[in-house]
């Protein structure tokens, strides 16, 4: 946050201490409270290739949703091929948590897939970069992050 330059004040994106135990979403959901999981987004970790090429991207759908790699992914980063990063590769590049990662912080560069439905919430519960914790950040802030793409379609039921 401390290289945040978004029209959102940084004071607006606030962190919550949690159990690491309650970091995946369904399982946090279940028990914070079920009203959460409206309001909750995931962040994943894609790779596209195209020839001898890869590109990491993070995607941020909603939690009720799925990443569509290979329709939106694959079109926008003009890959013959797009899938789910190895959990080694999505942690070893990002340098955060299995189950905690978020697409604020991420390496310079990077593709930021955001999903038009995130963008409209007031509010979204996504990850902290660890398991112990999330971050409660204005929807339209995504948008803002360097190297964001709003998509239509992105998460898909």
């Amino acid at each position: 946050m401390r290289h945040w330059s978004g029209s959102v004040p940084a004071d607006h994106i606030l962190y919550v201490d949690t159990d690491p135990q309650w970091a995946d979403t369904a399982v946090f959901v279940e028990h914070y409270g079920r009203d959460l999981l409206e309001q909750s987004a995931n962040c994943v970790v894609v790779t596209g290739k195209r020839g001898g090429a890869t590109t990491l991207a993070a995607c941020v759908v909603l939690s009720t949703t799925r990443v569509d790699v290979n329709g939106a992914v694959r079109r926008h980063l003009g890959s013959r091929k797009a899938s789910f990063a190895p959990m080694g590769t999505a942690t070893g590049e990002t340098g955060m948590e299995y189950g905690g990662i978020t697409p604020i912080g991420l390496p310079e560069g990077w593709p930021v897939l955001v999903d038009s439905a995130v963008v409209d919430l007031p509010y979204v519960l996504v990850g902290s970069g660890r398991r112990r914790g999330k971050l409660l950040v204005p929807g339209k802030a995504f948008a803002e992050l360097p190297g964001a793409a709003v998509l239509e379609g992105l998460g898909v039921a």
